[in-house]
């Protein structure tokens, strides 16, 4: 493996410290940063710009806004998911919020040495028992991408789908986001044109079939 810099971040103290060991051990890597929170992600992104990033998905803050952004502040840095989540949601949304690989927690160490090596080489690694699933559902999610890419939501559309999708009524989206209820029903209105709804109820679905709830916002506009 060619010298390079690695980068860790892991709410786990114990974890850093077992992964820290194995790299100085195992490869001809340096660690050069570590952390516990999404921001740090950011952070170390900007102030190293490490050639491989090691990252927990269960981190306290918006670990996938973190992992877009440093993706955005250091391109070449090649970015590991690292978590315990056996769920294809979580890998398609963390390979599309910019992650190159996607590696279980209870991998093998030696797998792990491996998507290091993958990372180094810019490659992108998969933990082997759970490739095929991820490799299927990518191929589904470039559709819903391409569906999705087509809608784009304004900040403000895009606090009322949330809203609706909490099963929020007009009345109450008005006073969490202190407009009028005339003005939640005219972005309703907008909102039935954009994704071809002809009522809140279709609203809900097609927002849903766009993306996870947790995935509207990552198509949206800076218009109101």
């Amino acid at each position: 493996m060619k010298n390079g810099s690695v980068a860790l971040v892991d709410d786990h103290p114990l974890m850093i410290d077992a992964i820290v060991n194995l790299i100085s051990h195992s490869t001809n890597l340096t660690v050069v940063a570590v952390g516990t929170k999404a921001s740090d992600i950011i952070d170390i992104c900007g102030a190293h710009k490490p050639s491989t990033f090691i990252v927990d998905l269960g981190l306290a803050g918006d670990v996938y806004a973190a992992i877009s952004k440093a993706t955005q502040l250091s391109p070449d840095t090649q970015i590991i998911a690292f978590t315990a989540s056996t769920t294809v949601d979580t890998a398609i949304r963390a390979l599309d919020a910019g992650a190159k690989s996607y590696v279980l927690k209870g991998s093998s160490a030696d797998e792990l040495i491996t998507a290091l090596e993958c990372a180094e080489r810019g490659e992108t690694y998969i933990t082997q028992s759970f490739a095929s699933r991820v490799i299927a559902a990518l191929r589904d999610s470039s559709f819903r991408r391409k569906a999705a890419e087509a809608v784009k939501l304004s900040i403000r559309e895009n606090q009322i789908v949330r809203l609706l999708l909490r099963g929020k009524t007009n009345r109450e989206i008005a006073v969490s986001l202190k407009i009028s209820e005339k003005t939640v029903k005219h972005y309703m209105t907008v909102l039935m044109q954009k994704l071809q709804a002809r009522n809140r109820i279709e609203v809900v679905l097609a927002a849903q079939k766009l993306a996870a709830p947790d995935l509207i916002g990552l198509h949206t506009s800076q218009s109101h």
